[in-house]
């Protein structure tokens, strides 16, 4: 089984302002459709059986606003397949409650923040009760980390380098750095060796393999390949394509460095629900969601 981390709800275009949709033309050398249709995820799966972390994202700056029941209603179309993620944006009134309902009426089994895309820093002390709050009810946390192709999104926000500061305060929350925190990657590394319930995602890379082939020699060299989740960043890429895209860095030899194809082979289908203390979904009761 292969466990997705990092799949999106987009449900409708006006999701993103005409602003973010513009900068989004940057995103890939072909342009992405910004709606997501479960139908072709599925579709997309190359025939391999996956289970997936599904949310949407909110973030006032850059003009991204995904309701949570959005995401909630997304997982109920196939609840024993999908988990969702609530988002919050911590520079809006109200988050806090947004934060309890995520998880008591929508049934949200983590968080997905957007530091970047809503201009705030993740160790600020005003974010204290979000951290607090995950490590009490055991709530994973997925950041997005690295670069971006939005003109108004500090990319000082996101540095993996914060996420040191947050997980020496805060020890018990198990954090995900999305896109191995691309181009900062010897940041990431450097932070999810050091921290034992940090990890890093590779969604959306294998389409730069030059960089993503020499990123992963340093995830080599530095001995941290347990620390790496598959993801897709659907609708961005696909599970065929990125698992197609993995492979493909072991064919790649320069001088004496190549990548080992088992470690690969073992990112793809590593067991990230355990690491991140959640319950299969294929096992687990349905959770009855109202709207």
């Amino acid at each position: 089984m292969i466990v997705d981390v990092h799949s999106h709800c987009w449900p409708k275009p006006d999701c993103f302002s005409p602003s973010f949709q513009a900068d989004a033309r940057r995103m890939r050398a072909s342009e992405v459709d910004l709606v997501t249709r479960y139908a072709d995820y599925r579709a997309s799966t190359g025939g391999e059986e996956v289970v997936s972390l599904v949310f949407g994202g909110k973030a006032r700056l850059t003009g991204v606003w995904i309701d949570d029941a959005d995401v909630a209603a997304c997982v109920a179309g196939d609840p024993e397949r999908l988990i969702g993620f609530m988002s919050l944006d911590p520079t809006q009134p109200g988050w806090e409650d947004e934060m309890r309902e995520g998880r008591e009426r929508w049934g949200m089994r983590g968080i997905k923040l957007l530091p970047m895309y809503a201009g705030f820093f993740p160790q600020d002390e005003r974010l204290d009760p979000l951290w607090q709050y995950a490590a009490k009810h055991s709530l994973p946390v997925l950041l997005h980390t690295g670069t971006t192709f939005v003109s108004n999104a500090p990319i000082e926000c996101t540095l993996p380098r914060h996420l040191d500061v947050v997980a020496s305060r805060f020890p018990d929350v198990t954090m995900i750095l999305a896109h191995l925190g691309h181009p900062y990657e010897g940041e990431t590394i450097a932070v999810i060796r050091k921290h034992p319930n940090l990890y890093a995602d590779v969604s959306a890379l294998f389409y730069r393999p030059w960089q993503f082939f020499h990123s992963l020699m340093l995830v080599d060299e530095y001995r941290v390949w347990n620390k790496l989740l598959f993801g897709t960043d659907f609708p961005v890429t696909t599970v065929a394509e990125t698992v197609a895209g993995l492979r493909g860095l072991c064919d790649i030899r320069i001088d004496r460095f190549s990548l080992p194809r088992e470690q690969v082979e073992a990112l793809i289908y590593r067991d990230a629900l355990t690491l991140l203390g959640l319950p299969d979904p294929r096992r687990s009761p349905v959770a009855e969601v109202t709207r």
